[in-house]
């Protein structure tokens, strides 16, 4: 289990699965560097989804800037 604010069920296999499509997609892109790594941006991700958080309170949460908080959204949709 994975706390976010609340108790948030989320499966080792859900987020290890996000990441790697995060890890391929940076791959693809010719990403360097980004904010959060690809665990960090997968779990926001799923955040995101599960509990339709919205960007500026997982900017707060995960301690990034709104832009970067909105960039996974984009980027692994």
């Amino acid at each position: 289990m994975l706390f976010f604010r609340a108790a948030l069920h989320l499966s080792l296999a859900s987020r290890q699965y996000v990441a790697g499509l995060v890890r391929r997609h940076r791959r693809r892109i010719g990403s360097r560097w980004r904010v959060l790594p690809p665990e960090r941006q997968a779990l926001l991700v799923l955040v995101h989804l599960r509990r339709n958080e919205t960007f500026p309170a997982l900017a707060t949460a995960f301690g990034v800037d709104l832009a970067t908080s909105r960039g996974p959204q984009r980027t692994t949709s």
